[in-house]
């Protein structure tokens, strides 16, 4: 499967197994995208995380 990054418009090769939430870098940008949706096949920016610095 291939979609299209949000950021850049480079084509990204999916993995068929691919599930919901999982998280995709853009091999052009380095961008990391979020798998929203399967059907259809939907990529988002992932949100970024936190650091609680352990707190």
């Amino acid at each position: 499967m291939q979609a299209e990054c949000v950021e850049c418009g480079a084509v990204i090769e999916v993995p068929e197994d691919v599930m919901q939430g999982e998280i995709l870098p853009c091999a052009d940008c380095g961008v990391e995208l979020e798998v929203i949706a399967l059907e259809p096949l939907a990529l988002d920016l992932a949100p970024l995380e936190m650091e609680d610095w352990g707190e």
